[in-house]
């Protein structure tokens, strides 16, 4: 027949209690109180039959049954501590699977990542861009950078970073074309629209600017913004970019801004990830770099 033992949280304590002889070091190291310690102690020896302790008057000993217990629980307490540490390390050492946009992967990721790789040098990232939503329940990712309004009914999410979007060309746009002196001369250009995810809408973009635009314009229309970039990267028209992942060209003269005027986005990027999953290790040591990241300045220019 099956032993049927005690509640293992009365052996948790009653190890504490023998190994310091005193409930109430017992109580400071469980985080309990000392009522509860006593509580416990009285209800295993209830259970087991006998009576574990010796209460003196100012002290505290083990009856001949709690010494010949005590190495038994102490071996068993150490083997479960041992076990749960190893499942532990063994989590924290698996690499953390992202899923994030492409756009966002190759503009804005992927070149500030070595910091990362430098400051966490045993952490492994393992990248999937996707234009569609990971499901968590069916798949390894650990979390995700979505770009949305925030609402991710399930899910934990926070506030990576907002975007705002502007025109941006080619220098030598600019050079071989008509002069850009306001926002109207726009018209004259081939327009780059960009169907990717987001609310990015030059119709929008020349409200703002007081233009009555008409979507007549011969343009292209790409369904990726890293394709966008790179169609106005090479002189092809100007582009609605959104700030994030033009900073680096910009920023390095590849891309020029005609006009300052910029189109506050109603979206913004999100982490979001399984609540469950939010405590880990490494989605915390990510997360955490990915707020600092999104407050620093530009990278430099990838090498020509």
């Amino acid at each position: 027949m099956k032993l049927r033992l005690p509640s293992l949280n009365g052996f948790r304590v009653f190890e504490a209690a023998a190994r310091h002889l005193s409930f109430t070091r017992a109580a400071d190291e469980l985080f309990v109180s000392q009522a509860a310690v006593s509580q416990q102690i009285r209800q295993l020896e209830e259970q087991l039959g006998y009576p574990l302790f010796r209460r003196l008057s100012r002290r505290l000993l083990l009856t001949d049954e709690g010494q010949r217990l005590l190495p038994f629980v102490s071996e068993a307490m150490h083997a479960l501590q041992q076990g749960v540490q190893t499942l532990i390390d063994e989590q924290q050492q698996r690499p953390l699977n992202l899923s994030v946009l492409p756009s966002l992967a190759y503009r804005w990721l992927i070149p500030r990542l070595i910091r990362y790789s430098t400051q966490h040098p045993d952490q492994e990232v393992r990248i999937s861009a996707s234009l569609s939503l990971v499901d968590f329940g069916n798949s390894d990712m650990d979390m995700a950078i979505r770009f949305g309004r925030g609402h991710y009914p399930g899910l934990h999410s926070e506030l990576l970073m907002r975007d705002e979007a502007y025109p941006v060309c080619s220098p030598r746009l600019l050079e071989e074309g008509p002069p850009l002196t306001a926002p109207a001369d726009l018209l004259h250009y081939r327009l780059l629209h960009d169907m990717g995810p987001g609310d990015l809408d030059w119709v929008n973009w020349f409200h703002c600017a007081g233009v009555n635009y008409q979507p007549r314009n011969p343009g292209y229309t790409i369904g990726d913004s890293s394709l966008t970039i790179e169609a106005a990267l090479s002189g092809q028209g100007v582009a609605l970019a959104r700030a994030t992942l033009v900073e680096e060209e910009v920023a390095s003269g590849r891309l020029v801004r005609p006009f300052t005027l910029s189109l506050p986005s109603e979206f913004a990027y999100y982490l979001v990830m399984p609540r469950e999953k939010r405590d880990l290790k490494r989605v915390q040591l990510f997360c955490q770099w990915l707020h600092s990241a999104a407050n620093q300045p530009s990278v430099p220019a990838r090498p020509q």
